[in-house]
């Protein structure tokens, strides 16, 4: 299998990981949506990171749809079986993704469109929604801590941790390490874990 797309995508890079988490292998192709755009449209006409090129040729994206056909295949899940501890998971799960996606919003907004083009009320509504996702991951964090080890760690936790240091990579002036200590401690303790080394951003 290949998964295709570029590692600074917090989407690509999550599926990376949970992939190597669940044993699944794959090769990975570094393709851009923006500078090799046409190469990747060769392989994924809709050009949406990331892409998984499964062994029978089928294209899948969305990186929560590869990582749940990755789990059928590995034949475990990085989901915790009980109720009560899975809909944690999905919570937390839900506020990481949606950290990265408006940590997106808002490099595109300054890196891809112009300064004359941009409208600062939507700017600042993106940026107040990226600080109540933090704030709400700080506090389940500090909470009931997530587990940093490759054993044990579930899709929150890797989603959580992906988030923060994507947040920080991309957009360190609207959320502050001081703000969210916990939620920066544990992002450190998991960027230390082979399987994120493995997968750098940068």
């Amino acid at each position: 299998m290949q998964l295709v797309g570029m590692l600074d995508s917090p989407f690509v890079r999550r599926t990376a990981i949970s992939l190597r988490l669940l044993g699944v292998p794959f090769e990975h192709r570094s393709l851009s949506v923006f500078s090799t755009f046409e190469q990747f449209r060769a392989i994924n006409p809709v050009v949406k990171a990331p892409t998984l090129v499964c062994d029978d040729g089928h294209v899948l994206m969305d990186s929560t749809l590869i990582i749940d056909y990755a789990e059928a295949l590995s034949g475990r899940s990085l989901m915790p079986a009980d109720r009560t501890e899975r809909l944690r998971a999905l919570r937390l799960t839900g506020l990481a993704l949606a950290a990265c996606e408006k940590t997106v919003q808002i490099a595109y907004e300054h890196n891809l469109r112009p300064a004359d083009k941009r409208h600062p009320p939507w700017l600042d509504r993106v940026r107040g929604q990226l600080a109540s996702a933090c704030s709400a991951l700080e506090q389940e964090v500090v909470a009931a801590p997530l587990a940093a080890d490759e054993k044990t760690m579930t899709q929150a936790g890797v989603s959580t941790a992906v988030a923060w240091a994507f947040t920080q990579l991309m957009a360190p002036d609207a959320i502050s390490p001081a703000d969210h200590p916990a939620l920066a401690a544990y992002s450190a303790k998991a960027e230390r874990l082979p399987v994120f080394v493995g997968a750098p951003m940068v």
